[in-house]
């Protein structure tokens, strides 16, 4: 059987899916990282996954705008949402979710680039730093960026929950277009 690619208008392609699962993979890295850290506090554990928080945050940025804009390509293949009310609350509840999966890693990099700081992953540099503090670049991120992410958590957990729903409440095959 031939891998398909590209969405179809019944299920997500590979790419789509790929997507998808490594995005909810990284984000859960993330989330479980900051966990970690409220509930531990500092610690040898705690370093290591808050000390991967901006070289994963940085790999999500570039995911989910490829995501994104993956999305756009195959808009008209892409699965319906379904009619009416529900559909509405469906295209808004993942409408909600890429717009705060944007929105949470773009604060933190303007954050990262006003601080004036480098911004070095996976071994590149790709800010320098080494220059003053930007208030109105830093002032946004310190004051959004963690609460945003924690509302990105909790839309996330609403987005599961609905796929529990539509799998064991009313028995449709909307799982089965994500999960290949």
């Amino acid at each position: 059987m031939a891998i398909r690619w590209r969405d179809d208008g019944f299920k997500y392609g590979a790419i789509t899916r790929a997507l998808h699962w490594s995005v909810a993979g990284l984000l859960a890295w993330q989330f479980l990282g900051m966990a970690v850290k409220l509930i531990v506090g500092r610690s040898e554990l705690t370093a290591f996954m808050v000390g991967s928080h901006k070289p994963i945050g940085t790999l999500l940025m570039v995911l989910i705008v490829s995501r994104a804009l993956w999305g756009l390509y195959n808009l008209r293949q892409r699965p319906s949402h379904g009619g009416g009310l529900l559909g509405m609350a469906a295209l808004g509840g993942h409408l909600l979710l890429y717009g705060l999966m944007l929105v949470v890693p773009f604060l933190a990099l303007l954050r990262q680039y006003g601080s004036g700081r480098p911004l070095e992953v996976f071994g590149l540099t790709l800010m320098p730093g080494g220059y003053p503090e930007i208030a109105w670049m830093t002032a946004p991120g310190d004051a959004l960026h963690g609460l945003l992410a924690w509302v990105l958590l909790a839309a996330i957990v609403g987005h599961i929950g609905m796929v529990l729903v539509h799998r064991y409440v009313w028995k449709d095959n909307a799982v089965g277009r994500m999960m290949g």
